[in-house]
């Protein structure tokens, strides 16, 4: 017999991938990807901030940007404010609240974009971080859960999934992280994809 918790994991996973296909959240998916691309496009460079679970989704956004997703192709300028000499640095010398605020301070620029991982939109470090961002002139995309915080007060675009522990909210966070990577890719190598195409062309 199937222990209930699998069950009312599984239901609740569910219910969220059918919310991230709604009109609403492919729409969102789509700007944050059209965001993304167009800040590399034009030079910009692709920062990620969060802390636990989603520093660790933070850096697997950026790694396969700057690495490899499916295909060689160039890399990409994208990094994760997550090297421990930067954050134990600041947070001895200031606190653990600026360590994404000096990594942004540090290496953002007008036109680049932060992309904020919360699964509560309350992190003090995160927000700290997308302020930063918006006194730099940067755009701020936020992947968050819950009802979103103050932090989807500060960001761009925001996807909130509505749902209240953050294994769940990661969950579909790094699916949005996927998609996001896909269509930047399709923007900005299409070569990549030209067999696919083709394929469904047939």
């Amino acid at each position: 017999m199937t222990p209930r918790a699998i069950d009312t994991g599984l239901a609740e996973a569910a219910r969220l991938l059918a919310w991230l296909a709604s009109p609403d959240a492919r729409i969102a998916i789509a700007a944050f990807g059209d965001e993304v691309a167009a800040a590399l496009a034009g030079g910009g460079r692709i920062l990620s901030c969060g802390n636990g679970g989603s520093m660790c989704d933070a850096m697997h956004f950026a790694e396969e940007l700057s690495g490899r997703f499916r295909q060689d192709r160039p890399a990409l300028p994208a990094q994760a404010i997550s090297d421990p000499a930067h954050l134990t640095c600041v947070a001895n010398d200031w606190s653990f609240e600026h360590v994404f605020a000096r990594g942004v301070e540090a290496w953002g620029r007008k036109g680049d974009v932060l992309v904020a991982f919360s699964t509560s939109g309350r992190s003090p470090n995160v927000i700290a971080a997308a302020k930063a961002a918006r006194a730099r002139g940067m755009t701020v995309l936020g992947l968050l859960g819950k009802d979103g915080g103050p932090l989807k007060e500060l960001c761009s675009r925001s996807i909130v999934v509505p749902a209240q522990t953050s294994d769940r909210i990661q969950e579909i966070h790094i699916k949005v992280v996927h998609l996001t990577i896909e269509l930047v890719e399709r923007r900005l190598f299409p070569g990549n994809y030209a067999d696919e195409e083709a394929r469904s062309i047939a």
